[in-house]
């Protein structure tokens, strides 16, 4: 039996509609109702046949639907769910796919009084962005996050949990505080840190004659790919979770100033301590099936 019968996703970038396709290839009798801000979205979304219906109106989209997904930047959370509070149906389930929890529980509980909540945050994505990036496959085994708040019904929490799994998601339950906390760690941060380090290279281009771009390496490629993640959705995510991700850039700070003076003073044992043990770290993620082991993470050389 499956979960819900009608889902409607509201906001129709990269994760919303990689939802609407993983439905369409898992769950092919759901009937789906999609809404975006942008005009241009809804068009571009009705002409990849995303949904049975995008609607013009959020109230619209929401009116008989049994699961309601908010994929909007955490910012405009509370926004997006006052829009459909009049048109929801009393027993629709509201969730969303924010990567900061704390805050937008609030803002839903806010926004949206006596309706059963369950906010999601589905850890996937790519630094693309708009409803031509999404793929069906985008939460095969990577894990969604549910932080229900305190007095959740199970039943819908399970219902949750279980919309996801058939999507190709593992899914963990976490407080919305220990949430913020790992994901300020894990995600957040190293976002941060790319903006700054991918800024200071610009800020470099005419000290070193554009030498960093055109000799980039493979790290720094990387970094370049973090940051050019959506500045809408980044911006409102370092607000929204801004405690956790100042403790966390505390933490970082005092050990980068740690290997700083090791590299000053010639610390070599030092340097090769903290080496060894960010390898292992690598090594349990691959082990653990988060990322692969290919060379040069996969890429193909001619």
């Amino acid at each position: 039996m499956l979960p819900f019968a009608r889902v409607t996703i509201i906001g129709l970038g990269l994760i919303g509609s990689s939802i609407a396709r993983a439905v369409r290839q898992a769950m092919p009798t759901v009937r789906l109702t999609g809404h975006d801000a942008d005009a241009g979205v809804r068009e571009t979304a009705r002409a990849l046949d995303l949904a049975d219906d995008v609607t013009d109106t959020a109230g619209a989209a929401v009116i008989d639907a049994d699961l309601v997904i908010l994929c909007v930047p955490v910012g405009a959370i509370g926004a997006a769910a006052r829009d459909i509070a009049a048109d929801l149906p009393a027993d629709a389930i509201v969730s969303d796919v924010g990567s900061c929890k704390a805050e937008v529980a609030r803002a839903l509980a806010d926004a949206l009084p006596g309706v059963a909540i369950v906010p999601a945050h589905p850890v996937a994505g790519t630094e693309q962005s708009g409803p031509r990036a999404g793929f069906a496959t985008l939460f095969h085994h990577r894990w969604c996050i549910l932080t229900p708040p305190e007095g959740a019904s199970e039943a819908a929490v399970e219902r949750v949990a279980s919309f996801w799994r058939r999507l190709g998601a593992d899914v963990e339950l976490m407080t919305p505080e220990h949430h913020d906390r790992v994901l300020a760690v894990t995600s957040h941060l190293p976002h941060l840190i790319a903006y700054t380090i991918v800024g200071t290279a610009s800020d470099l281009e005419t000290v070193t004659q554009s030498e960093v771009i055109k000799y980039s390496a493979g790290g720094f490629r990387d970094f370049t790919r973090i940051a050019a993640s959506d500045p809408t959705m980044w911006r409102d995510v370092f607000l929204t979770n801004r405690e956790a991700v100042l403790e966390m850039l505390q933490r970082f700070s005092e050990d980068l100033t740690a290997l700083q003076r090791a590299i000053r003073v010639g610390d070599g044992a030092q340097l090769f301590d903290q080496f060894t043990r960010t390898r292992a770290i690598r090594r349990s993620i691959v082990d653990q099936g988060q990322d692969d082991a290919a060379p040069d993470f996969g890429r193909v050389h001619e």
